[in-house]
C-alpha cells in the first residue's frame, strides 16, 4: 500500500504521524511511504532520516495526498487537508468529531474512509490508541496547572506541594480514567492534596486500592463537584464518553464560587470540554480567565511535548497501520471488530453512533 505522512499544520503541532522507525517497519513489510518535507523537524527528525528509513520525500501536502492510498496523521484534518481527500483515501488519525460538525460534514463530502484513533477499542473495553495521549495529557495537566498557579502567570500564588508549615494546594480531578490516574500520580508526586471524583463505585474502589492513603476518592454527584470546585486550587477535567461530547460537569455558577487565581485544566476539550466555561485554545494563546479563574483548554496538549508524544503514539498505532496496509480497510475491519469500532466516516455516512448522536446527524452502520 502507498502510505502518506503530511506535515501537521494545526497551531503549534509538532508531532508526526509516523516516525522513521515506524517507516522502516512499513517499508520492510513491502509498503511505500511518502513523507512531506519537514514533517519530522518538530521532533528532530530530518528528511534524511526518513530517506534512510526508506521513505520518499515530497514537497507538499497535495503531493502526499495525490500519491497515497492511506494518510496517517496525528491531529484532525484541517479544511485545506479535507479538500485533498478523495473517496479512494483511507484516513487514520485522531478526529474528535463529536465537537466538530464542520469537520464531520467535510469528511462526509470527501467520501473517504476515516478511522479515528480515539474510538478504536480493545478486549478490555479500553481505548488503546487514545491511552498514550491520555497519559501524556494527564501528566501535563498537573505541570501546566502548577505553572499557572504562579502569581506572575495570574494565578493564586500557591506552590502545589506547599512547604513545611504551609498546606499544599487542593487538586480536584474529575474522572478516574487514564488521564485522571496519570494526573493524580503527578500531583501526588508533587505532594498536593488530591481527590479523584468518579461516578463508578467500582472504579473508586480500584483507585483507593491503587493509591491507598496518597489520595482521597469521592462519588461525583453534582453537590460533591460543586463543593470540590469551590474549595480547589486546581481542577482537572478528565472525563471521557467514547466518541461522544463530554458532559458539562462544572457549570458557570460553580466557577463563580471559585477562589480568584484558581486554575482549571480541561483535558476533555477535544470532545467539547467538561466545563461550561471552556472553549478550545492553542499553545500560542493557551489560557483565558472567567470570573478570575484561569482556564487552560489547549486542544492538542501533547503537542507541547511532541517527541515523547510521537513515540508513544507510534508505539500504539503502528500495529494497526501495518494491519490496514496489509489487508486494506474493509478486510482489516472485517477481521478486527475493535478496529471497526474506530470507523467514524465512510461512503459519505457517519458510521459511529455516538458521533452521530452528538452531531444530530444520521447514523448508518458499516456492514461488510
Amino acid at each position: 500500500m502507498r502510505i502518506g505522512v503530511p506535515k501537521e499544520i494545526k497551531n503549534h503541532e509538532y508531532r508526526v504521524g509516523l516516525t522513521p522507525p515506524s517507516v522502516a517497519e512499513l517499508v520492510a513489510a513491502g509498503h511505500s511511504v511518502a513523507v512531506q518535507t519537514g514533517a519530522g523537524l518538530g521532533i528532530d527528525f530530518s528528511d534524511a532520516d526518513y530517506v534512510a528509513a526508506g521513505a520518499t520525500i515530497l514537497p507538499d501536502a497535495a503531493s502526499v495526498f495525490a500519491q497515497s492510498d492511506m494518510i496517517v496523521k496525528v491531529k484532525e484534518p484541517q479544511p485545506s487537508e479535507i479538500a485533498l481527500l478523495e473517496p479512494r483515501h483511507l484516513l487514520f488519525t485522531y478526529l474528535h468529531l463529536a465537537a466538530d460538525k464542520p469537520q464531520a460534514e467535510g469528511l462526509m463530502r470527501s467520501g473517504a474512509t476515516c478511522i479515528a484513533y480515539e474510538t478504536v477499542t480493545a478486549n478490555d473495553r479500553s481505548l488503546p490508541l487514545l491511552k498514550p495521549m491520555s497519559e501524556v495529557a494527564g501528566r501535563m495537566a498537573v505541570q501546566v496547572g502548577a505553572h499557572y498557579l504562579e502569581k506572575e502567570q495570574g494565578g493564586r500564588g500557591i506552590l502545589l506541594g506547599g512547604v513545611p508549615g504551609v498546606a499544599p494546594a487542593k487538586v480536584a480531578i474529575l474522572g478516574g480514567g487514564v488521564s485522571g490516574v496519570n494526573a493524580a500520580q503527578m500531583a501526588v508526586g508533587m505532594r498536593a492534596d488530591v481527590t479523584i471524583y468518579d461516578i463508578s463505585n467500582a472504579r473508586l474502589a480500584e483507585l483507593d486500592m491503587f493509591f491507598g492513603s496518597q489520595i482521597k476518592t469521592a462519588y461525583a454527584s453534582k453537590a460533591a463537584i460543586a463543593a470540590a470546585v469551590k474549595n480547589a486550587h486546581l481542577v482537572i477535567g478528565a472525563v471521557l464518553v467514547p466518541g461522544a461530547a463530554a458532559p458539562k460537569l462544572v457549570t458557570r455558577d460553580m466557577v463563580k464560587t471559585m477562589k480568584r487565581g484558581a486554575v482549571m485544566v480541561d483535558i476533555a476539550i477535544d470532545q467539547g470540554g467538561c466545563f461550561e466555561t471552556s472553549h478550545a485554545t492553542t499553545h500560542e494563546n493557551p489560557v483565558f480567565e472567567v470570573d478570575g479563574v484561569i482556564h487552560y483548554c489547549v486542544a492538542n496538549m501533547p503537542g507541547a511535548v511532541a517527541r515523547t508524544s510521537a513515540f508513544a503514539l507510534n508505539n500504539a498505532t503502528l500495529p494497526f497501520v501495518l494491519k490496514l496496509a496489509a489487508h486494506g480497510a474493509e478486510a482489516a475491519m472485517a477481521a478486527d471488530p475493535h478496529l471497526a469500532n474506530g470507523l467514524n466516516v465512510s461512503g459519505g455516512k457517519i458510521r459511529h453512533q455516538a458521533v452521530a448522536e452528538a452531531l444530530a446527524l444520521p447514523f448508518e452502520a458499516w456492514t461488510h
